[in-house]
């Protein structure tokens, strides 16, 4: 019964770290886009960031394939604009969190989370994470850069 106890009590300290580490990736790991199930930035049309200002839902009818991933759009038109210059609205760093490649690891991210910085669309891992990153933003968005793509590695 001991033992049984001890291997009980040691699972339920190792849960909240599974919990924190299932959202991050270690270098390695990650493909060049971040992608669930071969879709995209969770299927938000990234169109919609810089036509609409927000986070809005893609279509399956709507896709588009890029960079060996599947990208969704509201609309034709969204997937038109996208298909004619994809660098210009896919996020920066593939749509991983930006506050993580700044830290030189890869992480999530969520579509709520996001910024447009000089035309360039930066992703985080949630709001919280967001707000630290906007906090020294110019000095993380250089130092990302820097890491940028060799965090995949």
């Amino acid at each position: 019964m001991a033992l049984n106890k001890r291997a009980f009590i040691g699972f339920l300290v190792a849960l909240p770290a599974v919990a924190v580490l299932s959202w991050y990736l270690p270098a390695g790991a990650a493909p060049n886009i971040y992608a669930e199930s071969g879709v995209a930035i969770d299927g938000t049309d990234t169109v919609a960031y810089f036509t609409e200002g927000k986070p809005v839902p893609g279509k399956r009818e709507f896709s588009h394939e890029w960079n060996g991933t599947t990208w969704l759009f509201a609309n034709e038109e969204n997937r038109a604009k996208f298909a004619a210059d994809p660098a210009a609205f896919a996020p920066q760093y593939g749509g991983y969190c930006a506050y993580a490649v700044s830290e030189g690891y890869t992480a999530s991210t969520v579509p709520d989370a996001w910024k447009i910085v000089d035309g360039k669309l930066y992703l985080n891992y949630s709001k919280g994470v967001q707000s630290t990153w906007e906090e020294n933003q110019s000095k993380r968005i250089v130092d990302a850069d820097g890491n940028w793509p060799s965090v995949l590695k």
